[in-house]
This record gives structure tokens, sequence and C-alpha cells, in this order.
């Protein structure tokens, strides 16, 4: 085989594995975190049942949280912390909750007992968090303290407040990260709960993707059990957390086919 026959067969593998890359891509994908899990078992484990790559996010230092990440895992599912911090609402936020009292020694040894506390821990995103998310120093020492010290984690802003800044300073110390789109049941009725996952679908179809945050209440599980079911016919793929992030980096980085490689082998007449 010559020289020309062989670059021509490169140059076609190239666009057949680009055009492959690009339509799995170009498939709307969504993804559902399972917040506050760890304080009640039935609940938690009702909630690992549903099917396909769900995320899942857990509470530190609550009483069932690591027997039900360890579940997870188990189950091919990826594992989150749910990280507690302050609300401007001054909600009970339970064990483990970070604040704007304390030192930064304090806040980084806070975070890191957390990190510990639950098992299998791919990223984490905030429990509450109104307060302390827009305050950039402390997400800042957060931030830091990801890159330093676990590098290989993830963060998803919550977007517990419009006046954020937790995903623009993950950012900026190159923390892997995304936010969350569409709350599905901040009201607990099922047709809400089923209005809201219609919402994140559209918004899945409109942008490319879309992150969907619910709670492992039976009415979020029993809505979510019909209706992922419905997910191929919806021509619409459910993916894990990590994927959903490592998916909007490749949209963000892929070439455009004017691109000079792609010019070069769709002109090429060797």
């Amino acid at each position: 085989m010559g020289i020309s026959a062989i670059l021509r067969m490169f140059f076609f593998s190239l666009l057949c594995l680009q055009g492959v890359a690009l339509h799995a891509d170009a498939l709307p994908a969504i993804t559902i975190i399972i917040d506050d899990m760890g304080n009640h078992q039935a609940q938690g484990e009702a909630a690992l049942e549903l099917q396909g790559a769900v995320t899942y996010a857990f509470l530190p230092h609550t009483p069932y949280a690591v027997r039900l990440a360890e579940k997870a895992h188990e189950q091919g599912k990826e594992v989150m912390l749910h990280l507690p911090m302050d609300a401007r609402e001054g909600n009970a936020l339970g064990p483990g909750a970070l604040n704007l009292h304390m030192t930064e020694t304090q806040f980084k040894q806070t975070l890191w007992e957390n990190l510990n506390a639950i098992p299998h821990v791919s990223g984490l995103n905030n429990h509450m968090g109104s307060l302390l998310t827009r305050h950039p120093g402390a997400m800042g020492w957060m931030m830091q303290a990801l890159t330093e010290e676990w590098p290989e984690l993830y963060f998803i802003d919550s977007r517990t407040t419009r006046s954020t800044v937790a995903q623009e300073i993950a950012s900026e110390y190159q923390v892997p990260n995304t936010r969350r789109d569409v709350f599905l049941d901040n009201e607990p009725s099922a047709d809400a709960i089923e209005r809201q996952f219609r919402v994140l679908i559209e918004l899945a179809r409109r942008q490319g993707y879309a992150v969907g945050i619910g709670h492992p209440y039976p009415q979020t599980v029993a809505v979510l059990q019909r209706v992922l079911s419905d997910l191929q016919i919806e021509n619409v793929r459910l993916i894990s957390a990590s994927t959903m992030i490592e998916l909007q980096q490749r949209r963000k980085s892929w070439p455009e086919p004017s691109s000079p490689l792609l010019r070069v082998a769709k002109s090429s007449k060797l």
C-alpha cells in the first residue's frame, strides 16, 4: 500500500472518529443528582433503586451516609459529598457545616473531615450555602484546598442564590465544575416534579445538557422511576455528574469543522 493510500485512510478514519464522537455528544444529556442522602435509611435505599447513571450526594456525619454510599458504589453509582454551608436564612445545617466565622485553618480542617467521612467521593456540591457561596474568600479557601489536596474531585454549584460566586472561583482555580440548572422538587408534589423534569429535558434539548437536583422524597423517587424509563424514547441520555463535566469540557474544546486539520482532510487529493 502506497503512502498516499495510507494518508487517505488516516484522514478518513479521523473524520469517522470525530463523527462518532460528535454524534454521541450531540444527543441531549441530563444529570440527576439526589441530594440529602444519609439521614433516612429506607428513603435512601429506595432512591438507590433508580435505574441508570443517577448521582448521589451524601451529607457528612449522618447516620446512614457511609452504609448507603458504599451500597451506591457497589451498584456503580457515582458518590458525592453534599457539603453543608452557611445560609442567609440561618437554617439548621447539621454536622460538618462550613461558616463565615471559621478561620482558614478551621475551614480547611472541616472540609477535610467531611471529605473523609464519605467513602468513594468523586466530587462535591453545596448543601444550603446561600450565604457562604457569595463570599469569594471562603470559596477561594475551598477551591485552593481542592486543587492542592484533592485535584481529582469536581465541584457542582447548587446555586441556592443568584449571587453565588462558587462556580466562578472554581474555574479560577481550575477545579472541574458545573452548575445546577433545575431543582426538581422544590414543590414536592408528583405533578410539580414531573413538570420540572420536563423543564430539565427541554433545557437539555436547547443547550445540549442540563443538571437537575432532587431529593430522596418518596414522590420524587416515584416520578423519576417512571420518567427515567422513557429517556430512550425521548432520545436523551442520563449521565453521571463527572461525565457531564467532561461532556461540557469537550463541547467547549472540540475543533470547529473549519479547523485546519479537517480542512486538509476534506480537501486532500492524495
